[in-house]
């Protein structure tokens, strides 16, 4: 992609303005290549809060913005580069030699996982977005950063083996519609998994959030390691590591064939937030159906909702275990304690009141509130509903859950947050 001092010019001095109105004045620059200028201010925009460090670089450039909407957050693609160090660690390897990323993309991923390897293939069939990489790894100091213009599937046929794979199958079906199983991504990871633990020792996969996991755990033979990423509680993608286990008498050559059982498989809930860090819960399938949760028919001092990255894997019983908190129901996914837990991985809260749905009981609840952060959990009514039935409009800092306790009552409960 080749601007012209003009273009560029422009897009310096007009980034911070609206590019709709940008648009309407195209007349005026005759000079200006407008529609590639408007996907750059666009772009930068974007990456202002999504890739903060690229941001200060003011000579990158960006692709289209289905490209900027699917690739990768900085925290994300930092968190990547954290899985692999550990690896690094764990083998006592650093730097690893090589990594090819099958599916580039815009190149976040594979610049951030660049830091962890002597010599790195991108590779990409858009060209558009092979011109954009080869522009900007050299302008990020990067490189050792090999583009290459090809069908990812082609290449990983050809290519010689290397220590990872990084890859990230596309997540829509021909409709438009969003996947839950791996056999619908293209590429087909489970149909590829043999292939790829030929030609690399670890393979990353990305997946998107709306996976089924319990699936794709059944469709892959070889994960060692699975990651729930959410950003600020908002989950973003799911991590899976592939690679061959090694076990005492297993020779080299069946050693493929080896399978960690899925109930084994350590499961990382992750909660990237700007404010509390990173929150981290780590448990297995197995030690989740093992443990024993106490379920409550009674409020106590505090109530705690853990994180999406928690809810999405499961950890019910294993975050009750882990933080001493007991569980309203089994469908209700809300805990509550005495005793104040500051590290709890989710959002806490200090209980004012509860009642029933009771109008009396309602209106003791609420008093002269006409506004409040609605979540419903395991309730017979939807927020929707709740809010017309209550006549509460959304916001202010009243905290409403509308919930079911183990024996089976329905309740309100009101709280304020705990920052």
């Amino acid at each position: 992609m080749n601007l012209s001092e003009e273009t560029l010019h422009f897009i310096r001095e007009h980034r911070n303005e609206d590019v709709r109105v940008l648009a309407l004045l195209a007349h005026r620059y005759p000079m200006v290549d407008m529609p590639n200028a408007l996907t750059q201010i666009t772009g930068w925009k974007v990456s202002r809060d999504k890739i903060p460090t690229w941001a200060t670089h003011e000579m990158l450039l960006y692709p289209p913005h289905l490209s900027m909407e699917q690739c990768s957050s900085e925290a994300t693609a930092r968190y990547k580069t954290e899985v692999i160090r550990t690896f690094s660690q764990k083998e006592d390897i650093s730097p690893w030699d090589s990594l090819t990323d099958l599916t580039g993309g815009f190149g976040i991923d594979c610049a951030f996982l660049s830091s962890c390897f002597k010599k790195v293939t991108y590779v990409e069939q858009q060209e558009i977005l092979c011109e954009i990489a080869s522009h900007n790894f050299p302008l990020l100091g990067l490189n050792h950063i090999t583009v290459s213009h090809e069908d990812g599937i082609r290449h990983l046929q050809q290519m010689a083996p290397v220590d990872w794979i990084f890859i990230d199958p596309a997540r829509r079906d021909s409709h438009g519609g969003k996947t839950v199983a791996i056999s619908d991504c293209e590429p087909n990871i489970a149909a590829l998994e043999k292939l790829l633990l030929e030609k690399a020792r670890h393979v990353l996969v990305k997946l998107s959030p709306m996976l089924d996991l319990t699936l794709a755990l059944h469709d892959l033979k070889h994960v060692q390691q699975v990651h729930v990423v959410s950003l600020n509680n908002e989950c973003k993608e799911l991590l899976l590591v592939l690679g061959h286990v090694e076990k005492v008498g297993i020779s080299p050559s069946k050693e493929a064939e080896a399978e960690v059982p899925i109930e084994n498989i350590p499961i990382h809930c992750i909660n990237l937030n700007y404010q509390q860090g990173v929150q981290s819960l780590i448990f297995n399938r197995r030690e989740e159906k093992e443990l024993p949760t106490r379920y409550t028919s009674t409020l106590k001092t505090y109530l705690y909702e853990p994180n999406v990255s928690i809810l999405k894997a499961g950890a019910y019983r294993s975050i009750s275990s882990i933080y001493k908190v007991e569980k309203l129901h089994p469908n209700s996914h809300l805990y509550t304690s005495d005793n104040y837990i500051p590290d709890f991985p989710g959002r806490k809260f200090r209980i004012i009141k509860s009642g029933s749905l009771n109008k009396k009981e309602v209106k003791e609840l609420l008093g002269t509130e006409k506004k409040s952060n609605l979540t419903v959990r395991n309730f017979p009514a939807s927020v929707a509903e709740l809010r017309k039935r209550l006549k509460l409009a959304e916001g202010g800092e009243l905290y409403l859950f509308a919930t079911t306790l183990a024996d089976e009552r329905k309740l309100l409960i009101s709280c304020k947050q705990i920052h």
